[in-house]
């Protein structure tokens, strides 16, 4: 259960104010279907951590658990410190072409999603926890509550969000977890 809250937690926040949540912005307001793009995300997140959830797991067999702890530490430190950095949103003429609300969307995330911070995120949390089907359906999850709503109230309210707030805020919480992870293992060793 560990395992997945924090998988969770971890990736809705980072994914507050990232180039996927501005990417769902821009998909709701070029389709305005919410049912593919919320299909199309969900299927997506799944590859997409899957591979990277998989790549953690085997790392966890090379690695020893003290390195990864602290790993795990440093590098919520750096989504801390990288949150703080505003993504662009993509240009429109980015998008994938086609009819489908579906099959552009499930593209364009998996396509966004390669090398950024939530697989990053994904690969050390399936390497830090041995739970890979947890943390899989916890980062999956928490791309979900990220980026669904946005989905939901598309373009109408974007303006009103206050994005340097929750980028400050996701940016604290991140910082709080590498704490959390380093007094857990204090304590542990």
């Amino acid at each position: 259960m560990e395992a997945f809250l924090v998988s969770t937690l971890a990736v809705a926040v980072a994914e507050i104010g990232d180039k996927t949540q501005l990417l769902a912005l821009l998909l709701a307001a070029r389709y305005r279907r919410f049912w593919p793009l919320a299909a199309g995300i969900l299927v997506a997140t799944v590859l997409n951590h899957a591979a990277a959830g998989w790549l953690g797991h085997w790392l966890a067999g090379l690695v020893p658990e003290a390195v990864l702890r602290w790993c795990l530490a440093a590098s919520l430190l750096a989504v801390a410190v990288w949150t703080l950095r505003p993504d662009a949103a993509p240009d429109s003429d980015e998008l994938p072409s086609g009819r489908s609300a579906f099959f552009a969307t499930t593209l364009a995330f998996f396509l966004a999603e390669m090398g950024d911070k939530t697989q990053i995120a994904t690969v050390l949390l399936a390497a830090r926890f041995d739970a890979l089907f947890a943390v899989v359906i916890g980062t999956t999850f928490g791309m979900l509550l990220a980026n669904l709503p946005v989905v939901w109230l598309g373009q109408r309210f974007a303006a009103r969000l206050p994005l340097r707030a929750a980028r400050l805020a996701a940016a604290g919480l991140f910082a709080l977890l590498a704490l959390w992870i380093v007094l857990e293992h204090a304590t542990i060793g």
